[in-house]
C-alpha cells in the first residue's frame, strides 16, 4: 500500500503530524509512507523510520497553475492507495482529488465531498479534547485505516549521533560545558507579533532565571530576528547578558534541534519550538497568546515536565465577555493583563519541579 500525507502550513503543524505515519507503519509494516509539506518543515520528518519519502511542495508549485498541474501529474504517477490532506486547502485538494487514490481522506468542509470519500467532522470546543484538539484531530483521520485505539500519540524527533556529537562540539567551542550549570533555551520570538509575549517583559522573565538559576542562556532566533533578539537582550539587566550567548544560534533546523536536545529546559512563547522541545523529551514552560485556543495546542502538559501560562486560566471572564478575534486584534492590551509575580513564581516552582537549583540570589 502507497500512502501520502499531505500538510501545510509551519513545523509544529507538520511535527504534530508525523504522528500519522508513525501510526500508519506500525498497522501497515509493509506500506510506503511519503509526507508532502513546505521546504522549510522538511528537517523535523528527516531521519524518521517511519516516512520513506519527503515531497517538497514549493512556493514556485503552489503559486503557479501549470507548475501545479505539472506537479500534480508527477503525483499521480506514483500510483497511491491512499492520500490523507490535513491542511485542506486548494492546491491540496487538487492534488487529492487527481492523485487516484482509493481512500481520499479530509476534514469535513461544505464544499469537501467534492474532492474527497472519507470527511471526518473535526472536534470542537464543545467537547473536551483527550490529548488536545491538534492530536485528537489527527489521530480522527486514521479512522478509515486503523479501527484499533490508537497509544502511540506523540510526536517524535530522531537525531543521529554525529549531530548531537556536533552540537556538544558547538557548545564547548563557546565555553559551555554540559552538566556544569543549567542550559536554558528562551524562545524569546513567536511567528507572529501576536503571538509574542512583549520583549521588555521576556526581558523580565530572562532576568528572573539568571538570578534565580545562574544558568548559560541560548535564544532561539534566525538571522532576520536578530533586530528583536538584541532589543531583547539589550532589555536585561547587565549581569543577565554576562550568562547569554547571543551569537550561539544555529544555521539550520537540524543543528538547532541537536542543540535543543543538550539544553536542560526550554522556556518561552507557545509554538514550533515548544513543540519540537517536547517531541525531543525537553521539559517546556511556555506562555501563549492571550489569542490562541490553548486546548488545541496545550499537548502533553503535566504541570510538571511540560506547564504553561495562559491568560484564560488567569482571568476567564475576558473570555466570557470578548471572543478570541477580538482579543487578537488587541494582543498587546491583553499580554499586560498577565500578572508578572504569579508568573515567575509559577516558573520558580516549575524550575524546582524539573531539578534546577535554585540558588535565591534575589
Amino acid at each position: 500500500m502507497k500512502i501520502l500525507i499531505i500538510q501545510q502550513k509551519r513545523i509544529g503543524d507538520v511535527l504534530t503530524s508525523s504522528i500519522l505515519c508513525n501510526n500508519l507503519k506500525k498497522k501497515y509494516p509493509d506500506s510506503i509512507i511519503d509526507f508532502m509539506c513546505y521546504p522549510n518543515c522538511v528537517d523535523v520528518l528527516k531521519e524518521n523510520p517511519n516516512i520513506d519519502n519527503i515531497i517538497e511542495l514549493s512556493n514556485k508549485v503552489r503559486k503557479s497553475y501549470p507548475s501545479l498541474f505539472q506537479f500534480i501529474f508527477k503525483i499521480r504517477q506514483k500510483k497511491y492507495n491512499v492520500v490523507i490532506d490535513i491542511y485542506n486547502k486548494l492546491e491540496s485538494n487538487l492534488i487529492t482529488l487527481f492523485s487516484g487514490a482509493k481512500f481520499k481522506i479530509s476534514y469535513y468542509k461544505w464544499y469537501s465531498f467534492l474532492f474527497y470519500n472519507h470527511n471526518l467532522m473535526r472536534f470542537d470546543g464543545k467537547k473536551s479534547p483527550e490529548y488536545g484538539f491538534a492530536i485528537d484531530n489527527r489521530l480522527l483521520l486514521l479512522k478509515p485505516l486503523i479501527k484499533e485505539k490508537i497509544t502511540d500519540i506523540k510526536p517524535k524527533l530522531f537525531l543521529t549521533e554525529a549531530e548531537k556529537k556536533e552540537a556538544e562540539k558547538t557548545l564547548k567551542s563557546y565555553g559551555i560545558v554540559n552538566g556544569n550549570r543549567p542550559l536554558i533555551m528562551i524562545n524569546i520570538l513567536g511567528s507572529e507579533e501576536f503571538k509574542t509575549y512583549p520583549l521588555d517583559k521576556m526581558a523580565k522573565i530572562i532576568d528572573f532565571v539568571v538570578a534565580k538559576t545562574d544558568a548559560n542562556i541560548i535564544f532561539n532566533y534566525i538571522p532576520n530576528q536578530k533586530n528583536e533578539a538584541l532589543a531583547v537582550y539589550n532589555f536585561c539587566a547587565e549581569k543577565t547578558r554576562k550568562n547569554i550567548y547571543f551569537d550561539l544560534y544555529c544555521e539550520s533546523l537540524r543543528k538547532f534541534l541537536a542543540l535543543l536536545s543538550l539544553c536542560d529546559v526550554l522556556i518561552g512563547n507557545e509554538g514550533g519550538a515548544v513543540n519540537m522541545a517536547k517531541a525531543l523529551e525537553i521539559p517546556t514552560f511556555s506562555l501563549f497568546s492571550p489569542s490562541i485556543d490553548k486546548e488545541t495546542w496545550q499537548l502533553f502538559e503535566d504541570e510538571k515536565k511540560h506547564a504553561s501560562i495562559h491568560l484564560k486560566d488567569l482571568k476567564p471572564d475576558i473570555y466570557h465577555q470578548n471572543s478570541y478575534q477580538f482579543i487578537r486584534e488587541n494582543t498587546l492590551k491583553y499580554y499586560d493583563e498577565y500578572p508578572l509575580n504569579e508568573l515567575l513564581n509559577k516558573l520558580e516552582t516549575y524550575l524546582m519541579d524539573n531539578n534546577i537549583k535554585i540558588i535565591s540570589r534575589i
